[in-house]
Formats: C-alpha cells, structure tokens, sequence
C-alpha cells in the first residue's frame, strides 16, 4: 500500500486512539425529534426561542458521569457540538445571548464537560457548525429554517455575510483560547451552490461564505498540531484538511484522496439521529457496534460514535447499554483495536472474519464474525506465526499446517495455516484470536 497522506496537525496520537465519542447537544434535546427539526419542519426563531430556549434545563447534567461513561467504553477522544446549525451555545459566549447561561440551565455547559473528559484522559474535541439559522446576518439559502419564506429576499436584503463571518471566526477564536489545549475541531458544514450533483439553481455556501482560508490559518495559529477535518471547502488547497469524514457510511477500503491513502475516521450514530430522538427506534445493537468499530480499523479508519443527550442532560438508558456493553468487550479487546490498522499485504483475510495489526507490537489480530466448526484457516499465514492465543483469557490456540489429506480435499495451499479452535464459542460478543507473528 502506497505511504499515508501527511498531515499538518498531529495525528500520530489519533490514528492509535481508534476510538472516539461524538456528543450532540443542544435545544434540539427538547423537541427530541432530530438536530434539525427546526429546519425540517420550517419553525420560527420566535417559535423555536419561546419552546425551547425558554426552557433548557439540564438539571440532571453531570459531565463526570458522561466521561465515565465513554473511558468505560474504551473510547480515547471525544468531540462535542458546541454549537450546532441552529445556532444555540453551550458555552459563555461574549458574542452572542443566545447560550447556555441566558436559559434556565444559567451557566456553561462546555467548561465543566472538557476538565471531566481531560480529567478521564480523553483529548479534546470541538464540533462548531459553520451554519447559523439563528443569526440576523447570516443570509437565508436553501438550506436554511427559512428557504420558504415568502419575503426571503427582503429579509437578506437586510443580512450582510461578512457581518456573520466576523462572527464565526470571533466565536472560534473563543473557543480555542479559552479552554486549554484542543485536539481536533470538527467544522461543519460546506454545501457550495450548483455542485455534488446539486441542480444549477441550488443556492448554498462554500470557502468564500466562511472566509475558510482565513479560519483555517487562525485555527492552526491559535492551536498548533490541532487535527481540522475536511469540510471548510478547502479539499484543493494543500494543507487544507488532515482528516477525511465519510459520515453514516462504511467505506469499502481505506480511504483515498487522487489514488493516495489518508488518516480518515467515519461518524456514525447508535440510532438514526444525531441529536436526542425519544421515538427513533433502529438502535443498533451491541454486536453491531462493535463489527463497525472493527471493521473501521481493518481499513486504517477511526470510529466517532455518537449520543445525543436528553433535555435533562443524560445519556438515555438505550445509549449507556451500548457503551456498556461495548465496554465489556473493549476492556478485554482493546489492543486488537489501538495502536492497529490494516494488516500488512500479503495477508488474506479469512471467511467471516477482519484482521487487524499492530505494527509496534508485531501482532495480528483475527476477529472472528461467525464462530467456525474447529478449524479456522489463515491462507498466507504459513512460517509466519510462533504463537496464538485467545485475547479474552489468553488461552493458547494451537495451529498446524495442512495435512495433504486435508488439502487434497478443501484446496489448502502450501501457504496456510490451520488453527485449532475450542468447538464452543468463547462468551465473548466477538471472539478474537492474537497471533504473535515472527
């Protein structure tokens, strides 16, 4: 495989971390019907301030008790809204009301969430939406609350983008001052008019609405070896982006930029919404979870996997019996997970089964997805293994190479090697056996 992309911020830490919580909070948690359901159901500032602004009350609130919650599932990092596109902020902005100390919850939320999660080990992550459907000079496209409006020319006649942009970067300039070291800042989002197989009439933004250029230089100034994703607009410009963000997908390989591999991390959702969704019911279970984060890492990919908080600040009891569980197998598996990639070429990867490989430690991992009848068998793996273990309980797996009886009949090559699995499965959600290469 051809070298991995360099990057401008430091991302040695990251591509070892593997593992990371996103956290979506904000007004939105009231309604608790999706993170934009002021844009999907067209709602007024008005409307929107008066229901939900007016009675943010995170009473329950306990950062310490999320940042538990995501060192017991194993996650390394976490990355958290504080500002979504509706406009509200967690933290006490000096540029804005609209915040978390002007409603009920009366103080910042932000300031004790980064000291639990850095207090727990985790980095430090802010997401900040490059979109505003709250502020006055933010012009009205069509992707905003208000793309319906009857007198949506008027009303931008009186909005001036500059004035927004002043803003936007006054606001990060906040956030990455003002709360010591931050790791990774997550922007989103960049929606140019006409382009991704949008129609010619589409009316969006891009790089020039954001003053990208100018932001990006700041962030980088402000927090030296901070990682900045891929969504300012700035793909084409060199050093524009470390980090590549397909969201609610899985990529089929490592991911690629002009046929060159490049540090990348998926974001993915226990459910079908970001934010807090009381009736969303396709949660993804446990096992399901943990395929996703393993097969992320056999591809070189980190995993952010996101809660959305309810209304009164906790994780909802659907969400902490994820981590929960992922938990369990994370603390008897987390070294098939950090430090690893994708494994070396010339290694075939079994049936039913993803490998991963740590290239400091020289071992490979084999994850196995659908527990076999005795016999796993590892083509290409022959001369190559001085000793296998199960991860859970670091029982031995013996291994032979193929009798000629058995390669006569299943085709085994000169190449493979046969380990000798316990018929029952071990109570694991995922057995993994640890291969000590040569």
């Amino acid at each position: 495989m051809a070298e991995v992309r360099s990057t401008v911020g430091d991302t040695s830490w990251f591509v070892k971390a593997r593992f990371g919580l996103f956290i979506h909070w904000g007004l939105y948690a009231l309604p608790a019907r999706h993170e934009w359901v002021k844009q999907i159901e067209q709602i007024p500032d008005e409307v929107y301030d008066k229901k939900y602004f007016l009675h943010f009350d995170p009473d329950l609130y306990d950062p310490e008790q999320w940042a538990a919650a995501a060192a017991g599932a194993g996650m390394k990092y976490f990355v958290v809204t504080t500002k979504h596109h509706e406009g509200f902020c967690l933290w006490d902005s000096k540029l804005t009301d609209y915040k978390a100390p002007n409603t009920p919850a009366g103080r910042d939320l932000l300031r004790p969430m980064v000291g639990a999660f850095r207090g727990r080990g985790l980095r430090v992550g802010f997401y900040h939406s490059l979109i505003d459907w709250h502020h006055p000079d933010f012009v009205i496209d069509d992707v905003h609350s208000m793309r319906n409006h009857p007198d949506r020319a008027k009303l931008n006649e009186q909005r001036d983008q500059r004035r927004y942009i002043e803003y936007l970067h006054g606001q990060v300039r906040e956030l990455l001052t003002e709360y010591g070291k931050v790791d990774i800042i997550f922007y989103d989002f960049s929606y140019p008019s006409g382009t991704h197989g949008r129609p010619d009439t589409f009316v969006g933004k891009g790089r020039d609405d954001w003053d990208s250029q100018n932001l990006l230089r700041m962030t980088r100034e402000l927090q030296p070896g901070i990682i900045v994703n891929d969504r300012l607009d700035l793909m084409d410009v060199e050093g524009g982006w470390d980090v590549r963000t397909p969201e609610q997908f899985m990529p089929r390989r490592w991911v690629e930029v002009d046929g060159q591999p490049v540090v990348w991390e998926t974001c993915q959702t226990f459910s079908g919404s970001w934010g807090y969704h009381r009736d969303e019911a396709t949660w993804k279970s446990v096992d399901q979870l943990l395929r996703m984060l393993i097969e992320v890492v056999s591809k070189g990919g980190n995993l952010l996997l996101n809660v959305g908080p309810t209304g009164r600040g906790e994780f909802d009891q659907r969400a902490m019996d994820r981590l929960t569980g992922i938990g369990e197998w994370m603390r008897r598996h987390g070294r098939s997970i950090y430090g690893c990639t994708a494994a070396p070429e010339g290694f075939q990867t079994p049936q039913d089964c993803r490998l991963t490989y740590n290239p400091e430690t020289n071992r490979m991992y084999v994850h196995i997805f659908a527990w076999p009848f005795r016999h796993l068998h590892l083509d290409g793996f022959r001369d190559r293994v001085e000793y296998a273990q199960l991860l859970n309980d670091a029982s031995e797996i013996r291994f032979t190479q193929p009798h000629d009886h058995q390669a006569e009949v299943d085709g085994s090559g000169d190449n493979t090697l046969t380990l000798e699995l316990p018929v029952v499965k071990p109570n694991v959600a995922i057995p993994v056996v640890e291969l000590y290469l040569k």
